[in-house]
């Protein structure tokens, strides 16, 4: 090859390198970020001016701008959004001999609060089309739980994905049973039940600040939302070590669950943004259902309910090789994740527990199938129809 034709195919070389397309970002926190710029650095300077950076007035100032955002009366700043499930759990006294009432499919820290009380958590199915609790299967871990000589007390279903759970099935049967309803809104915050936001579903309802969430901080933290005055004084006591009228004044067991100040001031300014994302992001959902519904199964929304997208998860066709499909999207800049590759009852540490009965087909079928596709507030309508093309690609091919 001569000089003259290697430098040609060089060149070729390096402009086809140009015109590659960048990868997309699967959750975008930078461009978030960039658009609430001076007011996000202002926020941090008010914290750092006044020093105060526990139980700052920003903490209360962000749980009374909760509470008028989702209608709760009461919300509670917490450490993190296992925190909150947490501090429910040891507020009502759970422990030894109880049993939780929990989906398998979701992550493990839906369960975790639990088993750390001492109490058993009792993994049920969800419904394949939302991904959420099922009902049936909810009644069958009920009576699970009772054959293995435990008191069932109360229940923790998921807004999964972003969308609410079957909350009103869901809280007839807690009715029915004399259970606890702890709604787990880490990925459904923002999203409402029939006309009623989240926060008000339950006896109470826990939350992430997680920053992929789609109200997240710079860190961790979560909140709780109640109704219930003696409930959420309880919570408040929880949270700062059991603390009475003072800090020596210790009475009842609790831990360091505070939400930090820093955080709470960041969370100020992206609540200001929260509804405008939202619906970004519900475009997003309905430009991916066009496009994909004929060669995928999309997420379906259940009549009266809203969702915040926490995820965008898809259903491969039976016999697709997840993992050669996540490669063909990876290689044209098309980042996937999977949640949940295990089910809860699947993982080491959490499959000595009791399921209900008729097992969990559910939850196993959706842990080989689902793969969820960039979602987020600031995907461009090129880069959606992008990841369309790349999906339908992968698949056809």
């Amino acid at each position: 090859m001569s000089a003259s034709q290697t430098s040609r195919k060089n060149q070729q070389g390096a402009m086809n390198q140009h015109l590659r397309s960048d990868p997309i970002p699967f959750i975008d926190v930078g461009a978030q970020r960039r658009r609430l710029g001076a007011s996000l650095d202002a926020a941090v300077k008010r914290v750092l001016d006044h020093c105060q950076f526990v139980n700052g007035p920003e903490v209360f100032e962000l749980e009374k701008q909760l509470a008028a955002y989702s209608g709760a009366k009461h919300v509670i700043g917490c450490a993190s959004g296992t925190d909150a499930i947490l501090m429910v759990m040891m507020a009502k006294n759970v422990g030894p001999g109880d049993a939780v009432l929990c989906p398998s499919f979701t992550f493990i820290a839906t369960a975790s609060p639990v088993a750390r009380t001492g109490a058993t958590p009792v993994y049920v199915d969800v419904d394949e089309a939302t991904f959420n609790m099922s009902p049936e299967s909810l009644k069958r871990g009920i009576a699970a739980a009772r054959k293995a000589g435990l008191k069932p007390v109360a229940v923790i279903p998921v807004d999964l994905f972003g969308q609410p759970a079957d909350h009103d099935a869901i809280t007839g049967i807690a009715r029915d049973e004399g259970l606890f309803v702890l709604d787990d809104a880490a990925q459904g915050f923002g999203a409402s039940y029939k006309g009623r936001k989240l926060g008000t579903l339950g006896h109470a309802t826990a939350t992430s600040f997680f920053p992929a969430k789609p109200l997240g901080c710079f860190g961790d933290g979560g909140a709780i939302f109640t109704d219930d005055d003696e409930l959420a004084a309880t919570l408040r006591s929880i949270r700062v070590h059991g603390q009475g009228v003072d800090k020596y004044d210790n009475v009842r067991l609790g831990l360091t669950g505070r939400l930090d100040t820093m955080q709470a001031a960041i969370l100020l300014e992206k609540l200001k943004i929260f509804d405008d994302e939202i619906a970004a992001r519900n475009r997003v959902a309905e430009r991916y259902a066009r496009g994909l519904s004929n060669v995928v199964t999309v997420p379906r929304l259940s009549p009266g309910n809203t969702s915040v997208w926490a995820q965008y998860t898809i259903r491969l066709p039976k016999g697709t090789d997840r993992d050669g499909f996540a490669a063909a999207l990876k290689a044209q800049g098309v980042p996937t994740a999977i949640y949940y590759g295990k089910s809860m009852h699947q993982q080491t540490a959490y499959k000595q527990y009791p399921v209900a009965d008729g097992g969990l087909p559910g939850c196993e079928s959706l842990s080989q199938d689902v793969i969820s596709l960039p979602m987020h507030a600031y995907l461009t309508e090129a880069d959606q129809e992008r990841v369309i093309a790349a999906v339908r690609g992968a698949l056809s091919s």
